[in-house]
C-alpha cells in the first residue's frame, strides 16, 4: 500500500488500508484514518489528524507551517474529517496557536491550486474552486460555494449554502444564501443553490422577502434587522437574520445589481 519511493516516518500513524503514492512525504504527527489515498509528491506535516476516506492528488502540502509573523513553531495542527476531496497542489496550513486547529468537516471539495489558511474552519460539503484562497481564521459554513480565484479576507464568516461568483472578493461576512459580486457585493439569492438543498418554494420566497428589506429598502442595517425580526421569526430567514445580527466586521451590501435569481418567485 505505501510506495517503495515514500517517506514515512517511523512514528506517523496509518491505517492499514492506506494507499501512499510515489515520492510522498509523511512526518511524524500525522494520524491517516482508513480508505485514504496520498497520491504522488504529497506532503502532509505537523500535528495532522485525518479521517476517512479522503483523497489527496499530486502536490497537496497540508499541515505546513502557518504563513503568520507571530508563529514560532509551536505544534499545531490540523483535523480533516471524513470523505473530502483535495486536488492537486491544495494547500492548508496547520493553526497558529496549539489551543486551536486549522478544521476541515466532511464531503467537502477542494479544487486545484485552492488554499486554507492557518486557523480557518470549513463545515461540510464546501466547494472551493481551483485558486481561490482563504485567509486566516476565516468560517465557512456548510454547502457554500467559493468559485473561481476569490478572495475571502482573514475572520471572515461565509454563511451557509451562500455563492461566491468568479473572482469575487470579500472583507465583510458574507450573508447566508446570498450571492457574492466584485468586492464586497451581493446581487440575490443563490436560488439554484437553494432549490438543490430542497428548500421549498414558500422558504425561499420569504427568504426573499427578508432580502429586500435588509438590502434594498435603503434602510439602515440596525433598523431593517429591528424591522425584520417582527416578521420573521423561524427557518431560513432567522438563520440570515441571526448571521447578519452577529457580525462583527459589517456584511457584504447590495449595490443595486438585480440578481438573476430575482425572476424565480414573481
Amino acid at each position: 500500500m505505501i510506495h517503495p519511493s515514500a517517506i514515512v516516518h517511523s512514528k506517523a500513524r496509518l491505517d492499514g488500508s492506506v494507499r501512499v503514492g510515489p515520492y510522498a512525504v509523511i512526518d511524524e504527527g500525522v494520524e491517516v484514518g482508513p480508505g485514504c489515498v496520498i497520491g504522488p509528491h504529497v506532503y502532509i506535516t505537523g500535528q495532522t489528524k485525518i479521517g476517512a476516506n479522503n483523497q489527496f492528488f499530486a502536490g497537496c502540502v497540508i499541515g505546513e507551517a502557518p504563513q503568520d509573523l507571530k508563529y514560532r513553531n509551536q505544534p499545531t495542527g490540523v483535523r480533516i474529517a471524513d470523505d473530502n476531496v483535495f486536488r492537486e497542489h491544495v494547500t492548508v496550513h496547520r493553526s497558529n496557536t496549539v489551543e486551536e486547529d486549522t478544521s476541515i468537516g466532511s464531503r467537502n471539495f477542494l479544487m486545484q491550486h485552492s488554499h486554507v489558511a492557518h486557523n480557518v474552519t470549513m463545515a461540510d460539503q464546501v466547494i472551493l474552486a481551483g485558486g481561490a484562497l482563504l485567509a486566516g481564521h476565516v468560517n465557512v459554513a456548510e454547502r457554500a460555494f467559493i468559485s473561481g480565484n476569490c478572495l475571502v479576507h482573514q475572520f471572515v464568516r461565509v454563511g451557509q449554502l451562500s455563492l461566491m461568483r468568479g473572482g469575487a472578493a470579500i472583507s465583510k461576512d458574507l450573508p447566508p444564501f446570498t450571492l457574492a459580486h466584485g468586492e464586497n457585493g451581493i446581487c440575490g439569492l443563490n436560488t439554484i443553490g437553494l432549490r438543490r438543498a430542497g428548500m421549498d418554494a414558500a422558504e425561499r420566497l420569504e427568504l426573499k422577502q427578508l432580502y429586500h428589506l435588509l438590502f434594498r429598502r435603503g434602510l439602515s442595517l440596525r433598523s431593517a434587522l429591528t424591522t425584520a425580526r417582527k416578521q420573521f421569526t423561524k427557518g431560513a430567514a432567522k438563520v440570515l437574520l441571526d448571521f447578519v445580527a452577529a457580525s462583527k466586521r459589517g456584511v457584504c451590501a447590495d449595490p443595486g445589481l438585480r440578481g438573476e435569481s430575482e425572476s424565480e418567485e414573481q
